[in-house]
């Protein structure tokens, strides 16, 4: 109705899945990679959450449409089926013949298992995608894990995605699923927009719907009202901007405000989320408050901007997250308590969060990291040498001996023993104790260059681009060529960087090779093994 009125060929904001509107945030571009090096490794489990509205159906539309020639797929978009349903639907998705009305798990199974090694025969791939896996239950659970034994003698036979929310990641962590969950080789949570993002994302769909001339439809005040109504999930962008439209359209309005905005916000997501998302006082009122926070965190910062500095602690780049609270002597209470050393998930992101930031930690650790502008990695190990060259302080996960997930924040990994911090003090555990609860994966957070958005290549352009070039003429002191372009002798230079630093040589600035730039020309807090203030610390004790 409103499109002709802005001058638009269609609705820019439908919630419907159009490919012509795929909008790829950073944290879409690692997901997405996540999934298809996932897919090609072969085998397994992927996992991929995220709240509702995040986009991960777009996403799978996408990962869809990547896929090689030589794959077949099967997709289950309704998971509430029984064990034997959901091997019927599988069959039925590949085309494979089973008797009809068959309820046998041993017919449906073999009937799959002939269809997978003739696909092997001619060398194609199957994948497996199921979608709102959050709804399925124990025995389907289970059942799918079992389809992940059809094997030859070199590979598995089936790639299995599992698509849902974040609760399906704390039921993937019940003891009773571990062996499912021990299977799972890539795994990815895709999280909201960031505002840069949101403000992008919307500009990107009014462009694609054909807004003229960059014409700005929405003022800058509605666009922060927007990430602050939504918290970036784009699905809520779409809703709110589509009544947004809507009501400066009946208003004969050629610009959306801030306060059209917060009014179309309380039709479509109703009073009580306006109010908690802006606040329940009028506008003096929200004035005042937002001063007394910001006067709060200012205050903070000082405190903790002296805190650092009395202790010569300063950061040394601002491409890394430099610590705001860092465990020292003094952080062991008057009693010298001995530190419980496995924590709980959240607890231990809490005490991570406290290196880097002197606020509370609210909701994820991952969704707080974007929101500062960090990136949040995760990795699977099977070795500690894989954690001392990330060179940063990391979460490990581990599994407790009744078999429930912990975690801890490591430090320090000196001789044979480990540091770990709990948030308020530090304690010491031997290395072999570490390692019999460590479940092979860890997290860390590390700075990305301005509006990266995923691996540089040759040919890439823009400030990502500009950081390398001029990262690589201070590593090299040598003046900043004029270079914008991420060119064919940029790649060979960065080569050489790889095969001196052991890395694998590509020639593509990816997060190990940017990391480790970082710590060669000292841009990253080396905690890991060099983390100094811990040596010979009084008054450490062992971990309880």
């Amino acid at each position: 109705m409103y499109q002709h009125y802005f001058g638009l060929i269609e609705p820019p904001f439908s919630i419907a899945v159009n490919p012509r509107y795929l909008f790829m945030s950073g944290r879409h571009r690692d997901a997405l990679a996540h999934l298809l090096y996932g897919v090609g490794s072969g085998g397994g489990f992927i996992l991929l959450t995220g709240e509702v509205g995040t986009g991960k159906t777009t996403l799978n539309r996408s990962l869809i449409e990547q896929l090689p020639d030589d794959t077949d797929i099967a997709i289950v978009l309704n998971p509430a089926l029984s064990a034997a349903e959901l091997l019927a639907s599988v069959c039925d998705e590949l085309a494979i013949d089973y008797p009809a009305g068959t309820d046998s798990l041993k017919l449906l199974t073999d009937a799959l298992h002939q269809f997978l090694l003739g696909n092997h025969a001619r060398s194609r791939r199957t994948v497996l995608m199921i979608d709102e896996a959050q709804h399925l239950s124990f025995d389907v659970l289970e059942q799918i894990r079992l389809l992940t034994n059809l094997e030859t003698d070199e590979k598995k036979l089936l790639q299995i995605i599992l698509i849902g929310q974040p609760e399906l990641e704390a039921t993937l962590n019940r003891p009773d699923l571990r062996q499912l969950n021990q299977r799972i080789t890539a795994r990815f949570r895709l999280t909201a927009l960031n505002e840069r993002e949101t403000w992008v994302y919307v500009r990107h769909r009014l462009q694609v719907a054909g807004l003229q001339d960059n014409a700005g439809l929405f003022a800058d005040s509605a666009l922060r009202q927007i990430y602050r109504l939504t918290g970036g999930i784009p699905r809520l962008i779409n809703l709110l901007c589509d009544r947004a439209l809507m009501g400066a359209y009946g208003r004969e309005m050629k610009t959306v405000s801030a306060g059209l905005v917060k009014e179309a916000a309380r039709e479509v997501l109703g009073d009580s989320h306006v109010v908690r998302q802006t606040g329940a006082g009028g506008l003096g009122t929200g004035r005042a408050v937002r001063s007394l926070a910001g006067l709060l965190m200012a205050t903070a910062i000082m405190i903790a901007a002296g805190f650092v500095y009395q202790r010569g602690w300063v950061p040394s780049s601002l491409w890394d997250p430099p610590p705001t609270q860092t465990p020292a002597a003094d952080a062991i209470t008057p009693e010298e308590r001995i530190t419980p050393w496995q924590l709980e998930p959240d607890a231990a992101e809490q005490a991570f969060w406290s290196l880097w930031s002197p606020t509370q930690l609210s909701g994820s650790l991952c969704d707080n990291a974007m929101l500062n502008g960090w990136r949040c990695a995760s990795t699977e190990a099977d070795v500690w040498d894989s954690v001392v060259e990330v060179n940063r302080p990391v979460i490990l996960s581990l599994r407790r001996a009744d078999g429930f997930a912990a975690a801890s924040v490591l430090l320090q990994i000196a001789g044979n023993s480990a540091k770990l911090w709990d948030g308020q003090s530090v304690c010491e555990l031997p290395l072999q104790q570490l390692a019999e609860s460590w479940r092979g994966s860890y997290q860390y957070l590390w700075r990305s260059p301005p509006e990266w958005a995923g691996p540089l290549v040759v040919g890439d352009e823009g400030p990502a681009v500009r950081y390398v070039v001029e990262a690589f003429a201070a590593l090299d002191g040598l003046p900043v060529p004029p270079l914008k372009v991420f060119t064919e002798a940029l790649g060979e230079r960065v080569q050489l960087f790889q095969a001196a630093r052991g890395l694998e040589v590509d020639g593509v600035i990816g997060e190990r090779t940017l990391q480790a730039l970082h710590d060669v020309l000292g841009r990253a807090p080396r905690r890991l093994p060099q983390f100094s203030q811990l040596d010979g610390m009084p008054g450490l004790k062992s971990c309880r």
